[in-house]
């Protein structure tokens, strides 16, 4: 795009100013234009902003109105908590981290505080300082012979074919300098992928990347893939929290030659995964999966992934782990409200349990059947702020995975055409012409600042409720607005015992 628009504009200035001269017209025209076409030559020649490169003047108009007053957005545009998945205020905190910025807002909460609704962390009066050191987490039982030191935050589930060449490339990046790993999704392995960060290599439904001919796991192209040195964990998917139950969708469009020998399948043709396993049908089935992977892989830790739905099944899981002493190394819980490329609405509305009563529900089962030691428990689904990644911990999980905060650090601007291939940032797409306007260096440091600033502000967050580490956090440390109703029940008799004790009246 760039050298179509050097050519084309050099060959309209030029005839714009032979035009001109020849007719001896007002020379504004041509001065306009040659001002405009400057700026289009800077802006698809700067690497900070995708939306200029791929579009560099009518990108402007973008800008134009993010950037103009707090009246005329509050009147006439967007609120600051307004907006669907995500609202304005944590989209903008997420380019803020993502370009190393700060990141504090003025005059107060634009929240609507509302006693009944109000969610928040109980913090000390004997607060302390944030540790500088950024929290991470081994994960691998006793099964495993090849652990892994996690961060406690990384990159979810994002395929190539579902996300362009340079947005795998950048995240990888950002996650080798920041030392934490980077989920491939379903789609496979890709050379993009392969830029120094560490992986965790996801194997979905439709076994892309260690299938055969007929679409069924083959161990030999898996044991070949997984002794790749930056592969450090293996997940089974099993179901994906915006569309349980239904396979994953690589649009036609976006299924190009290149991710279609990646995956093993015909290019040009939309690919949706099979709902479910062939591998596998039951609980036995599951764990005896999860040990052959490990076995594999040479002892690497290897677990699932499920959106929780029939919990009967999931405590059928439980309960084969003791039976058959076979126990995944992690689990990862997908929320309903987790994000995807593309899924029918019924099933982004409408199916699995949200993450937090999951949570609860999968941290109580496996203490109920005393195999949570063995097992760590990985939260993923709409987790982008401090604040969330403390609650999932508060929850029971033990570390936490997102895909759409990292988008945004990639320069996403939730223009909601994942499943179109016309995404303008260059993201969600494989239109060559729209991938040109991301640039890797720039965004990989972006990847590596947001994930760096969000995990520094969970270490504030910390010691303000004058916690020491992690390990302290549970749900005693948050409260929530239906307390407040009952404030006087729960503490009142309490503190007319202390006056008592201590003075001795009432």
């Amino acid at each position: 795009m760039r050298d179509k628009f050097i050519r084309w504009g050099i060959v309209i200035l030029v005839a714009v100013w032979a035009v001109s001269l020849l007719i001896r017209a007002h020379y504004w025209i041509p001065v306009l234009l040659t001002a405009i076409y400057a700026l289009g030559i800077y802006n698809v020649t700067q690497s900070k902003h995708a939306i200029l490169r791929n579009f560099p003047v009518i990108g402007y108009f973008r800008y134009f109105f993010e950037g103009i007053s707090p009246e005329m957005q509050q009147y006439f545009i967007e609120r600051e908590t307004d907006g669907k998945p995500f609202p304005r205020n944590q989209r903008s905190a997420v380019y803020r981290r993502a370009k190393n910025i700060s990141d504090t807002v003025p005059f107060g909460t634009q929240l609507e505080v509302n006693q009944r609704k109000y969610e928040g962390i109980k913090h000390s009066i004997y607060a302390k300082s944030p540790n500088e050191e950024l929290p991470r987490v081994w994960v691998g039982g006793e099964q495993c012979t090849q652990k892994y030191h996690a961060s406690l935050f990384n990159i979810s589930a994002m395929s190539f074919g579902s996300l362009s060449d340079r947005a795998q490339m950048s995240l990888n990046k950002g996650a080798k300098k920041g030392n934490f790993y980077h989920n491939t999704g379903e789609g496979g392995i890709s050379p993009y992928h392969l830029e120094g960060g560490d992986l965790c290599w996801q194997i979905g439904t439709g076994y892309f990347g260690c299938r055969d001919e007929e679409g069924k796991f083959s161990p030999e192209i898996f044991k070949k893939n997984a002794a790749l040195p930056s592969v450090k964990m293996i997940e089974i998917k099993i179901s994906q929290g915006a569309k349980p139950g239904h396979g994953g969708v690589l649009p036609g469009a976006k299924n190009t030659l290149e991710i279609a020998k990646i995956r093993h399948v015909q290019p040009g043709i939309t690919i949706i995964s099979p709902p479910s396993h062939s591998s596998f049908s039951d609980a036995p089935g599951l764990l005896r999966f999860v040990q052959q992977l490990r076995e594999l892989s040479g002892g690497k830790p290897v677990g699932f992934k499920l959106c929780i739905g029939d919990t009967r099944e999931f405590e059928e899981v439980c309960v084969q782990m003791n039976v058959m002493k076979i126990y995944p190394d992690f689990i990862t819980i997908d929320g309903a409200e987790g994000g995807t490329g593309a899924a029918p609405p019924e099933f982004s509305d409408g199916v699995g349990m949200p993450l937090e009563p999951a949570l609860i529900f999968v941290n109580r089962t496996l203490n109920i059947f005393n195999v949570r030691d063995k097992v760590k428990i990985i939260a993923s689904g709409k987790v982008l702020t401090s604040l969330d990644i403390l609650r999932a911990i508060a929850m029971g999980a033990d570390m936490c995975n997102n895909a759409r905060g990292f988008m945004f650090a990639l320069g996403c601007i939730q223009a909601l055409r994942c499943n179109t291939n016309n995404c303008p940032t260059g993201v969600a797409t494989q239109d060559k012409m729209l991938i040109k306007g991301l640039d890797v260096t720039d965004k990989s440091e972006r990847v590596y600042h947001f994930h760096k600033n969000t995990l520094h502000t969970c270490n504030e967050l910390i010691g303000a409720a004058g916690k020491s580490s992690y390990d302290e956090v549970d749900a005693s440390m948050f409260m929530r607005g239906d307390e407040f109703e009952h404030l006087s029940d729960l503490y009142f008799p309490d503190i007319l015992g202390n006056v008592k004790e201590h003075t001795g009246k009432y």
